[in-house]
């Protein structure tokens, strides 16, 4: 994959259903930390507040990958038990909606995992 400048480039490369999703899930994470700031790291769209990312995301051929870290889906496997997950990252199938409820309170637990580390440094 080419080398990206920002998470619109990065969107542009993908087929119509992709972008779509990643466009749901870009202003899902945004409504969710509206002071979030975009950026690109390790090669994919990532979120940051405060200095520390938050969350990121990445196309495939057949799922979008949303990487909120090992806490956020230890918290809510029951609910994204119908989805293909690890330990960090759980997988969006292409042409399914993205879980917008559930996406949203897992950027927020995030939020809160990373505010918490910041107070305790």
């Amino acid at each position: 994959m080419k080398e990206v400048k920002n998470i619109n480039e990065y969107i542009s490369l993908f087929p119509e259903e992709a972008k779509e999703m990643m466009e749901t899930l870009r202003h899902t994470i945004l409504k969710a930390v509206p002071d979030a700031e975009e950026v690109i790291s390790y090669k994919m769209p990532a979120f940051k507040v405060n200095g520390r990312i938050l969350v990121y995301f990445a196309a495939f051929k057949n799922h979008i990958g949303f990487y909120p870290g090992a806490a956020p889906i230890a918290a809510f496997q029951e609910e994204i038990a119908k989805y293909k997950s690890a330990k960090g990252s759980v997988q969006f199938p292409i042409g399914k909606p993205i879980p917008v409820g559930l996406v949203t309170k897992m950027t927020k637990f995030r939020l809160k995992e990373n505010l918490a580390k910041l107070k305790n440094k």
